[in-house]
């Protein structure tokens, strides 16, 4: 058999083909969720003039002086808002890996109306519905971001009815599990690599996502995402011009049971001779359910009779637990 490949979707016909081009559409993201938990999307919808102003303002922020971006961290570690300064995460610690801490620095946004007296009775919630941390240079920074983060809450959502009947359920199945997400935009700034790099230091650390799915816009420079691939190993990810990245998290596959793979990956630095100019970023929304949402194996990915591989949870507790382990001490 062929080795898995990471395929190109055509998701265009999805925003107004007829149910019968929704489930051929729904089939092949199925093939690709089960095989290689990564796909990439064409005529995805998202204005693309939109995520270069995105880069644009993500770059003047992080050009900021480190002080200034200081004044952005939120006020404890584990809330997802505001900036994280560089070699501040460790990913590889989510896998109980000792790897040194991440070369990148992060912003961070939540939900744009987000309600945290919804989910007041659970202990540690507050924190992922609180409100965002907007920088005031550059200007334009909000406007773009808030746009930008409706364009994704919205293709997410698409992306899931296609999971949805992929997985052979009704493609409303997810609607009542992220109706209240609180789920993140990130922009993501890689830097030159420093002088003092450590001996397994990567730009990102190899990881699964924590949530239900990631969308994945990236721009072009040396050292970038690669995928572990059944029987290939690392691989890099070089998607076409204008299209997104889109991967499956841990939430999805313990709905699955591991039927469709939350597959490592990692960001690696760029060649040691390519000398300076090796900056790179990407932006990323990661689709978070909602904080109470139960999640547990889905009628048709379990044998009758079979025990659960994982068992029930929250999909808060699972989030907190990630995030936890992501901290450097």
């Amino acid at each position: 058999m062929p080795l898995p490949e990471i395929p190109v979707i055509d998701i265009g016909p999805s925003l107004s083909g007829s149910e019968r081009t929704r489930r051929r559409l729904a089939k092949q993201a199925g093939a690709a969720c089960e095989t290689v938990g990564f796909l990439i999307i064409a005529n995805h919808g998202l204005s693309w003039a939109l995520i270069e102003r995105a880069f644009a303002v993500s770059a003047e922020f992080f050009e900021l002086p480190l002080e200034e971006k200081l004044n952005y961290r939120p006020d404890e570690p584990l809330k997802p808002r505001g900036y994280a300064s560089f070699r501040s995460k460790n990913l590889g610690k989510t896998l109980g890996q000792e790897t040194p801490p991440d070369l990148r620095e992060q912003f961070f946004l939540g939900p744009l109306e987000a309600d945290p007296e919804r989910y007041a009775g659970f202990p540690g919630a507050a924190r992922f519905y609180s409100a965002n941390l907007w920088p005031t240079q550059p200007a334009a920074y909000r406007e773009v971001f808030t746009e930008l983060y409706v364009e994704m809450e919205a293709l997410a959502a698409r992306l899931m009815g296609l999971f949805a009947l992929a997985l052979e359920l009704p493609e409303a199945h997810f609607a009542d599990k992220i109706d209240h997400h609180f789920s993140t935009l990130t922009s993501n700034n890689y830097p030159d690599p420093p002088d003092d790099v450590a001996p397994g230091q990567l730009r990102t650390g190899a990881h699964t996502d924590f949530g239900s799915l990631t969308i994945l816009a990236i721009n072009d420079a040396p050292g970038g995402l690669q995928v572990e691939l059944p029987g290939r190993g690392w691989c890099d990810v070089s998607p076409p011009p204008e299209t997104l990245v889109v991967n499956l998290g841990d939430m999805v596959a313990r709905w699955t049971g591991d039927r469709w793979r939350s597959t490592l990956h990692r960001v690696v630095n760029p060649p040691a001779d390519a000398g300076i100019g090796t900056r790179r970023q990407s932006i990323a929304y990661f689709l978070h359910p909602n904080y109470d949402a139960r999640v547990s194996c889905l009628p048709g990915c379990q044998r009758p009779g079979e025990t659960p591989k994982y068992p029930p949870i929250l999909a808060g507790e699972h989030m907190r637990e990630k995030l936890e382990r992501r901290v450097v001490a």
